[in-house]
């Protein structure tokens, strides 16, 4: 390949890269880097996406199986912007790595690189995964900074499931470690030195297991004092160099906690309000407020201009359809000469019937029948007998939804389903 064209695929990568949606942007990250890096799978873990912290791509054995704590924990042996190599536990299992986080806390992660043996080559390789990772990353920020309706939807659904399943699990796993607790510390053991052993090992047990939890939450969860301190330092350029007085009153310290996809819509949405005001003429004092009532965060934007907003022009429509998106309600007050005033609510609980639309995933007709069975929490035993076709075949199935949809695995494919308001009959 001469020059020319190794510059053209480049660009073109590029471009694929940064025009990408988010549900499809680990596979055109790991597309541009396979001519530098080779490697069996890449992941991106990041914090910016709350209902969806993982995007793979690649080997089907480990994009199925890795999980968050896992890729937590390798996180915190990477140093800030530098390229780290090693071997760590990915999907279960030992894996040689090649991780880099990014300026926004991200991490792209590599299983089985191949880098070049050339001295020169290797640090060309690495400079382009380290350009190519910060377009994505930068990409994901901006995606999910902008909040659009889709992600939305899709980001509360995933997050609700991921919570019940982690409740779930939680409840099982800590019922059963203290029954072996109270019966290891039962006087009817003679061994004592066994019963301290293994009373010590399963105390480290529910620990790691509640930390996990708390990890969990942490990451579908904002605290409602964190998320407004990040609205005000994302504000904090505008009132430096616009003149304009931002006041800002703060929600309760010990208001309920705000699923991540609700602090990251605030924030646009607020932002958004601000930056449609502040093109007024005149306005000199904005007031933004917000409260929680215990099931909808309330937010309340004020000016002192003219009072020339309009629910009609495009900005505010815009705003209006986040806002509509998370099941949420918006009213806009103009007064002429005393300006407007803008209140919105916003639910902290996932809506119970979103409309269905599930004719662009292109499934096939007996992949819809699996698919709802699914979503209705049906196994793979008691789909095959419900469709009179054999495991093995759901699971073809499953694989083939599973592409699809963009997902990699059921409880994902769960949550898009019901984000979309898919429900089986019984």
């Amino acid at each position: 390949m001469t020059s020319a064209q190794k510059t053209r695929t480049l660009l073109d990568d590029v471009a694929a890269l940064v025009n990408a949606p988010l549900i499809d942007i680990a596979e055109r990250l790991r597309e541009a880097v396979l001519p530098y890096i080779g490697h069996s799978a890449l992941i991106i873990f990041t914090e910016d996406c709350t209902g969806r912290p993982q995007k793979k791509a690649g080997a089907e054995a480990i994009i199925s199986r890795v999980s968050v704590p896992e890729l937590d924990q390798l996180r915190t042996h990477v140093p800030e912007r530098e390229p780290w190599e090693g071997t760590a536990t990915i999907a279960g299992a030992e894996h040689p790595v090649l991780a880099l986080a990014s300026e926004t806390n991200a991490l792209v992660t590599l299983t089985a690189p191949q880098l070049p043996a050339d001295p020169a080559d290797r640090a060309e390789s690495l400079r382009m995964l380290g350009y190519l990772w910060g377009l994505a990353a930068r990409r994901i920020q901006e995606k999910v900074a902008d909040a659009p309706p889709s992600y939305l939807l899709e980001s509360r659904a995933a997050s609700a499931e991921r919570l019940r399943v982690t409740a779930e699990l939680v409840d099982r796993h800590s019922t059963t470690l203290e029954t072996l607790l109270a019966a290891l510390r039962s006087q009817a053991l003679d061994d004592a030195a066994a019963r301290r052993n293994v009373t010590d090992l399963a105390v480290k047990a529910l620990v790691e297991l509640r930390t996990i939890s708390d990890r969990t939450t942490d990451l579908v969860e904002e605290p409602v004092a964190t998320a407004f301190e990040r609205l005000r330092e994302d504000l904090r350029p505008l009132m430096h160099f616009s003149g304009i007085d931002v006041q800002f009153i703060e929600p309760p310290v010990n208001g309920r906690a705000l699923p991540g996809e609700v602090a990251h819509a605030a924030r646009a949405i607020v932002r958004g309000l601000v930056l449609a005001i502040v093109e007024q003429p005149e306005v000199r004092r904005v007031r933004a407020q917000w409260d929680c009532d215990g099931e909808n965060l309330l937010i309340n934007v004020r000016d002192d201009g003219q009072g020339e907003l309009s629910a009609d022009s495009p900005n505010i429509a815009r705003l209006a359809s986040r806002v509509e998106a998370l099941n949420g309600r918006m009213n806009l007050e103009v007064m002429a000469g005393w300006g407007a005033d803008v209140q919105v609510a916003l639910p902290l609980d996932p809506p119970s019937a979103p409309v269905a639309d599930a004719g662009g995933w292109g499934l096939a007709e007996r992949e819809l029948e699996v698919l709802q069975l699914l979503s209705a929490g049906q196994r793979n035993r008691a789909i095959s007998a419900k469709l009179h076709i054999s495991e093995n075949t759901v699971k073809f199935h499953l694989r083939n939804i599973f592409r699809k949809l963009g997902v990699g695995s059921r409880t994902e494919a769960i949550a898009l389903a019901h984000s979309h308001g898919m429900r089986a009959q019984s």
